[in-house]
């Protein structure tokens, strides 16, 4: 049985973003944008605070054990409360989302049609170690006109608490509806699992987090879901690859930061290059203390040039490591790469490097991005990329990795929705 006060709680905080998404709806975009600075001008105001809220979950979280990569994702300090402002602020100077016309056409019967853009109502996010997801959620679902439902993980309850908490009252100081932006308090899994229930009240749920959570909503939710994927990534180095190319690429790919969902996981080299390119690779690598997990092929370079690897075996070609790990496979070529990157890859982001002014090469540049199915793929670039911001499309709330209604990082038009705006002169259909 469900704790009939986690329950209450849930329906409270959902009812009460329903009543709210009415009024949210009709505000306009200067209104909204007005919200929007407020509430960056307060988490700025309040930044000691939301800091300190934030301490106390990475005080238990060290204490619980936390590994590296989770506490680097749950830490707030004064820089990352001031990215979550300006991130609110850029939402102010993208356009407006809601209203636009998308088809307009005259009938064969006279009547006038209009297809415009309006927002999806109530958005439900549930997520987990990641504090400013809290910010970023409640900004992106104000600015396309959305109540947001927020249940955020255990380890960062007190950084929500306090940054939603100062998010909702600038928010309704600045003229939104009271209840636009709720936090679910309670972490019990029965929360989530009673806001999945929610069919007629939430409109859409988005979970952000790892492949558990994720399974769970799809699985359990009566409420529409837009998955977020996990992100098992891939670089795969062509054997025309320029060797620094390759190298600052690999490098940036899998230790900008370990414990997000674009950085690599597997690196693919052709073997006819493992000689040549992949000890520098490997090197690069060790030397940032990232673990190699090591096919045959790429065990043996290793080993011959004194790099310290490990072998492989079949559960690494699938794995998110979020952490200094990474699997390496030599491959037959490109057609190999490929097979690899569709079979093992959770469809987020792939890269090929290869060099465009070879014919071999840029051959398989084409064949890689035409073939591999991921919601980004890149020639000669980063999988670090597959970011909102990086996208133009301002903060976001996840990277989704499904095919219908949004895919890649979606942000402001992927919380929109549309309706048919038809008007008539009396027509009536025999």
């Amino acid at each position: 049985m469900i704790d009939e006060t986690v329950r209450d709680e849930v329906r409270r905080v959902a009812e009460s973003a329903r009543a709210a998404s009415a009024a949210l709806g009709q505000t306009t975009a200067g209104e909204r944008n007005r919200a929007l600075i407020a509430m960056a001008r307060a988490l700025r105001e309040h930044a000691v605070d939301i800091i300190a809220a934030n301490g106390r979950d990475m005080d238990a979280a060290r204490e619980a054990g936390t590994k590296e990569s989770l506490l680097d994702r749950l830490m707030l300090d004064a820089d990352r409360v001031d990215a979550m402002a300006c991130a609110l602020e850029d939402l102010v100077a993208l356009p407006d989302p809601l209203g636009c016309v998308q088809d307009e056409r005259q009938l064969y019967n006279g009547i006038e049609l209009t297809r415009v853009s309006v927002p999806l109502g109530v958005v439900a996010v549930v997520y987990e170690a990641r504090p400013n997801v809290t910010a970023d959620a409640t900004g992106i679902c104000l600015k396309s006109g959305n109540a947001a439902v927020l249940r955020g993980g255990s380890l960062a309850s007190a950084s929500n608490e306090a940054v939603a908490r100062v998010l909702h009252d600038a928010a309704v100081g600045a003229g939104m509806p009271q209840g636009c932006i709720g936090l679910i308090a309670s972490t019990d899994r029965a929360a989530a699992d009673e806001l999945m229930q929610l069919h007629g009240v939430i409109d859409v749920l988005i979970p952000r987090g790892g492949a558990g959570l994720i399974h769970h909503c799809v699985e359990h939710s009566k409420v529409p879901v837009i998955e977020t994927g996990t992100g098992n990534c891939h670089v795969y180095v062509h054997a025309t690859a320029d060797l620094e190319m390759a190298r600052a690429i690999v490098l940036n790919a899998k230790c900008r930061r370990y414990g997000v969902c674009n950085a690599a996981e597997t690196l693919l080299i052709d073997e006819a290059a493992a000689d040549s390119l992949l000890p520098a690779l490997l090197s690069d690598l060790r030397a940032q203390g990232v673990v190699l997990h090591a096919d045959e092929c790429a065990l043996r370079v290793a080993r011959a040039h004194g790099i310290e690897a490990q072998a492989a075996v079949e559960q690494d070609w699938a794995t998110e490591y979020l952490a200094p790990e990474i699997a390496v496979k030599c491959v037959g070529g490109v057609d190999e790469a490929v097979d690899h990157v569709n079979r093992y890859g959770t469809r987020h982001s792939e890269a090929i490097v290869a060099d465009p002014a070879d014919a071999e090469g840029a051959a398989a540049l084409e064949a890689f991005l035409n073939r591999v199915d991921a919601a980004a793929v890149y020639a000669n670039a980063s999988t670090a990329f597959t970011d909102g911001g990086q996208f133009g499309l301002g903060a976001e709330i996840g990277i989704s990795t499904q095919k219908l209604h949004a895919r890649g990082p979606f942000a402001l038009a992927a919380l929109t929705s549309y309706k048919y705006v038809l008007r008539g002169t009396g027509q009536v259909r025999a």
